[in-house]
């Protein structure tokens, strides 16, 4: 382990060369994707890297392998609206809409609505296992972080991984106007940032939780999903806005609106008031009005700019080239926030193709885990000690408290502690003693809460472990694209280690 740890301080070994075949291959596959399956670059360099890209740009094109699709449609509560979890896992009350004392009666609900979540997560870490549409993997990944919601507020327990489901991934690619649009819609958001008790001062329907002006969705709308912090809007704007969004509400019974999984538009609770918002009249009007300053948004060049670091950020480097942002914020401005459109410029780009983009980025503790586990090629029955891992690297799965979400760069994740637990869980994974074989039991209370607490231990041995990874295997599935210091590390240690060697190496640490 100790042989491991000094790979692992000697960073980004990647000389600055021009790229190989296999290297632009593998590059692809860490930046599009998690990482190469055994086989991904001998089928890659057989279509091609730019039919690979195109590929990759059109998800719909790539069909799901059976297992997986059949994985999937076998959790009940992936396909249910945000009414229907509700009606269905809904804490217990009493008739006046207090939790009940019998604290037995709270907590058996409870422990009996955690399959919600568990099957979120299940579906989440399967598909970026096992989907050949690996990019849209990542960019339901990216954006579920830019539209952050925190599973564990209130019920938000019971709507995070619905709000993945139908707010997020059917968007990905497509255009942010209508990205945006789903997440201020979907009732994980509005109870997240408060906007469902948004309420015109002084109108009819302010009373109880109802009572006022609630701005924090307003800030976070333009601070982090749109404009950014330098996006030239000030405090009455955050101001119009939030009065602009009075009424935007959740709907939590059946009804002939609910066609936007629980979207209730409280015409009681609006300010129907004219406004100004970042310099554009919006006359009152109702629920229009907010669509109106979502297109505002949308269209503003700072949103372009902001969306383009961003993106840039995750897919070339943690500080990327100005002129790369700008020819992305002109492609996204001029394609009306075509995302398909703005990653294929990216890809595209020379800053991108470039050897010394190639390994510069360090993996956040999920596309370490998933990219481990895609590496060694082994089936996934049992995701539970994954979500475990999670935990303990500090990236759990729908846990992020802020409404920034998890980060992309290299000086949130590294950190001694985090690099010996990622050493332990590869050592286990390549030992072939993590149950991933298992059958995945949804009523183990272990984690005990998806959201903190104790993880499942990764070295301990149990039924449905899976074998050894073979240390050659793996170093073809990985292009044997490591530094002659990695080489001859691994080549020194003893067979049973090198598997784990070259899991914790500085290469592969990298995407």
């Amino acid at each position: 382990m100790g042989l491991v740890a000094v790979l692992l301080l000697a960073g980004n070994t990647t000389d600055a060369a021009p790229l190989s075949e296999t290297a632009r291959v593998l590059h692809v596959l860490n930046r599009l994707g998690y990482g190469p399956r055994p086989g991904d670059i001998e089928r890659v360099k057989a279509m091609g890297v730019e039919h690979y890209i195109d590929m990759q740009l059109s998800p719909d094109s790539i069909p799901l392998p059976k297992h997986l699709k059949d994985r999937l449609a076998s959790l009940e509560t992936l396909e249910m609206t945000p009414v229907q979890l509700f009606l269905e896992y809904r804490p217990v009350l009493d008739r006046r809409g207090n939790k009940r004392p019998d604290r037995e009666a709270v907590k058996a609900q409870r422990e009996r609505a955690r399959i919600v979540m568990t099957q979120a997560g299940q579906a989440r870490l399967l598909r970026a296992i096992d989907s050949p549409a690996q990019l849209e993997e990542v960019m339901t990944d990216f954006w579920y972080n830019h539209f952050n919601v925190f599973a564990g507020k209130g019920l938000d327990y019971l709507w995070a991984g619905a709000y993945e489901q139908a707010a997020i991934r059917p968007y990905a690619l497509g255009r942010f106007r209508d990205l945006l649009g789903a997440t201020a819609h979907h009732p994980a958001m509005l109870f997240y940032l408060d906007n469902w008790q948004n309420t015109a001062p002084g109108s009819p329907g302010a009373r109880g939780k109802f009572q006022g002006l609630n701005e924090n969705y307003a800030r976070e709308l333009m601070e982090l999903h749109t404009l950014g912090v330098e996006g030239g809007y000030t405090q009455q704007d955050v101001i119009a806005l939030a009065r602009i969004l009075t009424g935007w509400g959740i709907r939590r019974r059946d009804s002939a609106d609910g066609g936007e999984y629980g979207f209730h538009f409280d015409a009681k609770r609006h300010d129907f008031s004219d406004k100004i918002f970042l310099g554009h009249a919006i006359k009152g009007s109702g629920r229009d009005e907010g669509e109106q300053a979502l297109d505002i948004l949308a269209a503003a060049p700072a949103t372009a700019h902001h969306i383009s670091y961003q993106l840039a950020q995750y897919f070339v480097a943690d500080n990327p080239d100005p002129a790369l942002v700008d020819a992305l914020a002109k492609r996204f401005s001029e394609t009306g926030g075509d995302i398909r459109a703005v990653l294929k410029t990216l890809f595209d780009s020379a800053a991108f193709r470039q050897s010394e983009s190639v390994g510069n980025k360090f993996k956040t503790p999920y596309e370490y885990v998933v990219s481990a586990i895609r590496a060694t090629g082994q089936p996934v029955s049992n995701v539970r000690p994954l979500s475990g891992m999670l935990i303990q690297l500090g990236e759990p799965l729908y846990a992020c408290q802020t409404p920034d979400g998890y980060k992309s760069t290299q000086d949130a994740w590294l950190n001694p502690d985090a690099m010996m637990r990622r050493l332990s869980f590869v050592t286990a994974l390549a030992s072939g003693r993590l149950p991933l074989a298992a059958p995945m039991d949804e009523n183990d209370a272990r984690p005990r809460r998806l959201l903190g607490g104790a993880a499942v231990r990764v070295d301990e041995t149990t039924s449905g472990s899976s074998p050894a990874v073979a240390a050659v295997r793996l170093t073809a599935t990985l292009g044997n694209a490591f530094s002659k210091q990695t080489i001859a590390a691994v080549a020194a240690a003893p067979e049973q280690l090198r598997a784990s060697l070259i899991l914790g190496s500085p290469e592969f640490m990298r995407r």
